[in-house]
């Protein structure tokens, strides 16, 4: 039903990035089958599973790798596939016997995605990390926070999901459509490390041309700058504004109630902290949706700073059923969009059961092989 409808993705079940590229490719149509361990360990963030939602999208086999006949299988599966999904630390696929080599061998056009934080090599390659490091170690989090504040975590949305999900998802279709013509498949090696360093080259840019503060917090688009900022409400609450432009800074400063003529102007540096206090006691004159009903849908760069459950219920949001409902869990809808091949929802996630093995085989081997493999007691087998 999406744009993806045809392609066969196998992922071996690791955390963080992996799981949601594996979730993005199924958003958009592919088949991905979820290889995991039949007791899947906890990690840390315990939820109900129709919570865990970049599970969903796809069916989960329970498997020990560790055993032959489970490795077998999942070679089996591999070499129907377009691609593989790993997110293990470097080396430990190659010891199960589930690496590159292995996998090519059985699938020469199969695009083998890694995804790692520090990379498949580096002297930080065989080493622990979280997306904060990740980041850290790029230059991506020095900018992160507020003037003489130290650094802040912005969840985990730009090291794990926009430089490593986005990336290895991306990485995974390039490969795929480069193997259809010439027939050769191919390692892809997303490092966190490489897609923030990536996501940084406009940043990286406005550093070797003088524009990016060595500072935190003093710059045009992280917070120093009086029109590129938070501000609290008189209920407590917060509004985004965002006029870069100066014809839109002007109409923010015309709408509450300011001459521009009498204000700081917006490239007087100097007088920022000036025009931040004046802002500041403008914004708290009224409640959040007082200014929501002057400001937004203006030309002054303008939206309200949303909690989740808030985000759910704005008019926009709903008028483009950005947010839908699925299995009684309000969620985001797969993106982007797209005019003929419209991706839809399919599956929530799936328990790693050995129950559902025979439904997450179908259309991966012929019901005969499956029946034999529950009968050799290869489905669901215990270390």
């Amino acid at each position: 039903m999406g744009p993806l409808a045809g392609l066969k993705v196998v992922e071996l079940a690791g955390i963080g990035p992996g799981p949601m590229a594996a979730m993005l490719l199924a958003d958009m149509g592919a088949t991905v089958l979820r290889i995991d361990r039949p007791d899947p360990p906890e990690l840390g963030m315990s939820r109900p599973l129709k919570y865990n939602l970049t599970l969903r999208g796809r069916r989960t086999l329970a498997l020990d790798l560790k055993q032959p006949a489970a490795r077998e299988l999942a070679l089996r599966l591999v070499a129907g596939a377009d691609a593989l999904i790993e997110g293990f630390r470097p080396g430990v696929a190659e010891r199960l016997g589930l690496g590159p080599d292995d996998c090519l061998a059985r699938n020469p056009r199969l695009a083998y995605g890694r995804m790692t934080g520090w990379g498949q090599d580096g002297p930080l390659a065989p080493a622990a990390g979280h997306d904060l490091n990740y980041i850290a170690l790029t230059g991506a989090l020095h900018h992160i926070g507020r003037q003489g504040q130290p650094p802040t975590p912005p969840l985990n949305l730009v090291g794990d999901y926009g430089g490593g999900a986005l990336y290895l998802a991306f990485g995974i279709v390039c490969a795929v459509l480069e193997a259809r013509g010439s027939g050769c498949g191919q390692v892809v090696d997303a490092a966190i490390v490489d897609g923030v360093a990536h996501l940084m080259t406009g940043m990286f840019g406005l550093f070797g041309a003088g524009l990016l503060p060595e500072g935190r917090g003093e710059g045009v688009i992280d917070g120093g700058a009086p029109y590129y900022d938070c501000y609290e409400c008189a209920d407590g609450r917060y509004v985004s504004v965002a006029p870069i432009e100066g014809r839109f800074f002007q109409e923010l400063l015309r709408r509450i109630g300011i001459d521009p003529a009498d204000f700081p102007k917006q490239s007087d540096r100097a007088r920022w902290p000036e025009a931040k206090r004046r802002l500041a006691e403008i914004f708290r004159q009224r409640p959040r949706d007082a200014w929501c009903e002057l400001l937004e849908g203006t030309d002054s760069c303008f939206a309200p700073v949303l909690t989740p459950a808030e985000a759910l219920r704005h008019k926009h949001m709903a008028a483009r059923r950005t947010f839908v409902e699925f299995d009684g869990v309000a969620q985001p809808a797969p993106a982007p969009r797209f005019s003929r091949t419209v991706p839809e929802l399919s599956l929530p996630p799936q328990p790693a059961d050995p129950a559902g093995a025979e439904a997450a085989l179908a259309g991966w081997l012929p019901e005969a092989e499956i029946a034999a493999l529950r009968a050799a007691g290869t489905l669901g087998q215990a270390g």
